[in-house]
């Protein structure tokens, strides 16, 4: 049974509305990873306050796209594609909440990083951040706009960051042996390797929720369903 036209244009309103809730709350995540990024970077301590500030907003925006989605799936009742549309967006933002939770983990050893003196070894995860970033963007701009292609080269990708986290931990490893002294220090960098592998994890996530939003795929658990 068709909506009637009055119906059917508020519906498109709301869901436009939990679409741009997402987004925004994707680019808000965008920034905070950012920002713990470059407390550690940096060493900008300021930054790494942000960066647990801004939680709490996109904490508030998950709850808000939660609460927009089971409105619309009880005054609607979207079938098919539209039900799709509302259930991946909620999903979305789950993930993108987590992600955010890495950012404030990043952010937290980071600021502990900045109140003792350089570690050079830090540098070393600048190349893993861009790998981890790049992804989460392009699993976003693979929700946004439906491109399945981008969506399922993601998962390949993903296991890249996995073996730049094994190869970062085989070298701090054997900094910790080389300067005992700043074992905690080296723990930091570990623990935040494994954050922005989390990043990935995340973002593949995303992905798969992209490509069952536009394909009524569900691509998880599959081995090798994201082959790049």
């Amino acid at each position: 049974m068709l909506m009637p036209r009055h119906i059917l244009h508020e519906f498109e309103h709301a869901l436009d509305a939990l679409r741009a809730d997402v987004l925004m709350m994707a680019s808000l995540t965008d920034r905070n990873l950012q920002n713990a990024m470059s407390c550690l970077l940096d060493r900008d301590v300021e930054m790494c306050a942000i960066a647990v500030v801004d939680e709490a907003e996109i904490d508030a925006l998950e709850k808000k796209v939660d609460a927009e989605g089971i409105n619309i799936l009880l005054r609607f009742q979207p079938v098919a594609s539209d039900l799709r549309q509302v259930i991946s967006a909620m999903k979305l933002s789950s993930n993108l909440e987590r992600i955010a939770d890495q950012g404030v983990k990043i952010a937290e050893r980071a600021r502990s990083l900045a109140m003792e003196p350089m570690l050079d070894d830090a540098v070393a995860l600048g190349p893993m951040f861009v790998e981890a970033t790049t992804l989460f963007r392009d699993s976003v701009r693979a929700y946004a706009d439906a491109d399945v292609a981008l969506a399922r080269g993601l998962n390949a990708r993903d296991r890249e960051i996995d073996a730049m986290n094994r190869q970062i931990a085989r070298e701090l490893t054997g900094c910790m042996s080389r300067n005992p002294d700043r074992i905690e220090d080296y723990l930091h960098l570990l623990f935040i390797a494994r954050y922005l592998e989390r990043v990935g994890d995340h973002a593949k996530n995303i992905g798969e929720d992209a490509v069952y939003a536009a394909e009524a795929e569900d691509i998880r658990h599959i081995k090798n369903s994201l082959v790049a």
